[in-house]
């Protein structure tokens, strides 16, 4: 075999490069659907990074130390699916050829936990910006935790691929602004600018300078003027590498469909096929056999191979390094196999904070405080913040240093008024691995987070969101600051499991199931207000079933009252109040929608008997969902329309929601049953 020269290197990296244009093109198009114009003009970026600059190994791809790599413009999977494929990760080209069809590993947006090396699930854009943000904070903070000084165990990047529609979006602006703040010098972000969006070029609406918005957030950017000059990109890659102190933003001019004769540069090359004449024009133009689909040739696919070697070897290498670090270090070997693993700590959940009924009145919200920080002295890992509001959230870890530029140990996140881009870091965190993130803010202000929660439930990633003042109890600040809508909204998306105790011993039942819970996110809905705690004989740690009978009637109830969070309350009182008229109610507390629904059919009669149609739930949101539990001849005391503007318990009786009212609206209802 003749030696390679520098001719030979430059024919097989352009033969590479036009492998993963080709495949693209012939994915979508077989599949008559999906997005060729991105990864054919990215194509010479993707190549350079996961071939020459990014740590990682295919035949491992959860090694801890690994580069991470996001794909935050999810439409352009075809590109982050070839070069899986090329750089030998579990997936074949049959895959490839099954792209977007049902049951394949090639999905049309990159799915976490479904095809082997998707670090997290890309589409909505803008998200995948942020989720790598949290990644990055999440290796400075276990580089700070764990490291030595001459054995960095956790010494890694996070490379982000965005485009233009990811930087409309205003949830990368938060991220990127956030990130500039905290100096995440190991954050690199690639700007596939190529002016073109969906509608057309991207002049139509997006005319600012973005280079200047970035340095603006203190990022360090680096211009490519050719997208095509494998040279140029990696030169800006590893300049970006040796930035340490601020993240970095490589913008890349690049062009669309690079390669059509007809479509490049075009939006029309944007969300659809080129078109089987266009594909064999395309091909010609980039020296490739048009009458071959899905062509690769062996020796383009030997050279991205040698990433496995490459990859093999540094993992061995960390290995080593990894097996002196913990001869010399077994304790923190352990915390760190703990982190990773998400062990919990023996007998966590023991002692927690036990609350009684002469201790007065107290708001969830408040006693939520008190077990976060218990639990954080118990769970290395657990690490949030708020988004501005951790006073009245009571999110913050007291005597715990903050997460901040020079002080990565930290644990106490400060988000700023950034929801959105909170819930989508908070991803990021878990997704990297060896944290277990929280993040607060006001419940009505979850339709800022909700985006993430979102595909966040749809990884089925364990965070926590707490969500305080969650109802017109917050009184004078009115119908904006109201939440009404929001319990019902959260509890229609799939996989979340919504958690609204009654009083402060439920709240820490509460905490306790969320930790407890590993596969799916968990929305805490707390009070402003103080309520009265039960005697914890009521409640007795019955949480968990989602739903059950706190207090009880002798003999068949003539009534259900079926209520959550602070409405329960006045349930029980309404109950004495219709004993007084000798009607016997059942008080059922329903704290979790979904928590009860993975009970037994069994267990569900027995908290609802279906031979008692009169039922009557409380709560104070929308009533929409409630007919589940009350059926046909049920009714909700809710709330179907905004709040107002009003101390909270002027608010909470204009709403209906008293004893009295309860006890007067079921008494209404027993008596029409009777005739």
């Amino acid at each position: 075999m003749a030696p390679r020269t520098p001719d030979s290197e430059a024919h097989i990296d352009q033969c590479c490069v036009n492998v993963i244009r080709t495949l693209s093109m012939d994915a979508v198009q077989k599949a008559n659907s999906g997005h060729p114009g991105a990864p054919m003009g990215l194509a010479p970026a993707g190549y350079v990074l996961w071939t020459r600059i990014m740590r990682h190994n295919p035949r491992n791809p959860d090694w801890p130390d690994r580069d991470r790599f996001v794909l935050s413009g999810g439409h352009a999977s075809m590109l982050l699916y070839s070069l899986l494929y090329l750089t030998g990760y579990d997936l074949s080209l049959d895959d490839i050829k099954q792209f977007r069809q049902w049951g394949s590993k090639t999905p049309g947006h990159p799915e976490y936990g479904h095809t082997p090396g998707v670090e997290t699930t890309t589409g909505p854009l803008g998200q995948g910006f942020a989720n790598a943000v949290g990644m990055a904070m999440a290796e400075r903070h276990l580089a700070a935790r764990f490291n030595k000084a001459d054995q960095a165990i956790v010494d890694h990047y996070t490379y982000v691929v965005c485009g233009d529609g990811d930087l409309m979006e205003g949830v990368s602006a938060e991220a990127a602004s956030l990130a500039g703040h905290l100096g995440l010098g190991r954050l690199i972000c690639l700007y596939d600018d190529n002016g073109i969006s969906i509608e057309g070029s991207t002049d139509i609406a997006f005319t600012e300078n973005v280079a200047q918005r970035f340095e603006a957030y203190q990022w360090h950017v680096v211009n490519v003027a050719d997208g095509n000059d494998l040279e140029a990109i990696e030169k800006a890659l590893r300049e970006a590498r040796d930035e340490t102190q601020r993240p970095s933003l490589i913008v890349l001019k690049t062009q669309i469909a690079y390669g059509s004769p007809n479509k490049q540069g075009s939006a029309d090359a944007h969300g659809a096929p080129l078109g089987v004449e266009e594909v064999c024009l395309t091909k010609d133009f980039l020296g490739c056999d048009k009458d071959q689909h899905f062509c690769v040739s062996e020796e383009a696919l030997a050279h991205c191979r040698k990433t496995i070697t490459r990859g093999q070897a540094a993992e061995e290498s960390w290995r080593s390094l990894y097996a002196a670090y913990a001869k010399a270090h077994p304790e923190m070997a352990d915390q760190w196999i703990n982190a990773l693993t998400h062990f919990l700590p023996r007998d966590w959940d023991k002692d927690l904070a036990a609350f009684a009924p002469a201790d007065g009145p107290i708001a969830t919200r408040a006693a939520s405080g008190k077990t976060l920080n218990a639990l954080a002295g118990r769970i290395p890992t657990l690490m949030g913040g708020s988004a501005d509001l951790a006073p009245s959230n009571n999110t913050f870890l007291k005597g715990l240093p903050e997460f901040q530029k020079g002080s990565y140990e930290g644990r106490n996140v400060r988000f700023g008024v950034r929801e959105h881009a909170m819930g989508a870091i908070m991803s990021g965190l878990f997704l990297h691995g060896g944290i277990r993130p929280y993040g607060g803010t006001f419940l009505v202000f979850a339709d800022y987070v909700r985006p993430a929660i979102r595909v966040a439930a749809l990884m089925r990633l364990p965070l926590i969101y707490v969500f305080t003042h969650d109802s017109v109890a917050v009184g004078e600040d009115g119908p904006t600051h109201q939440p009404v809508e929001h319990l019902a909204s959260l509890r229609a998306i799939p996989n979340l499991t919504v958690l609204r105790p009654c009083d402060a011993n439920e709240t820490v039942d509460a905490w306790i199931q969320a930790i407890r819970t590993n596969n799916s996110p968990v929305v805490l809905a707390l009070s402003r207000q103080n309520l009265p705690v039960l005697d914890r004989k009521q409640t007795n740690g019955q949480l968990a079933r989602g739903g059950y009978v706190l207090s009880d009637c002798d003999g068949q109830p003539d009534i259900l009252l079926i209520a959550t969070g602070a409405e329960v309350h006045q349930a029980l009182k309404a109950q004495t109040l219709l004993a007084d008229k000798k009607i016997a109610a059942r008080v059922v507390n329903m704290p979790s929608w979904e928590l009860f629904e993975k009970n037994s059919d069994a267990y569900k009669n027995e908290v609802l008997p279906p031979a008692v149609t009169t039922r009557l739930a409380v709560e104070a949101g929308i009533s929409m969902g409630w007919e589940r539990y009350v059926g046909n001849a049920g009714q909700v005391i809710g709330i179907d329309r905004f709040g107002a503007s009003a101390p909270g318990g002027t608010v909470l009786e204009k709403f209906g929601f008293t004893a009295e009212n309860v006890a007067a609206r079921a008494e209404e209802m027993v008596g029409v049953r009777a005739r």
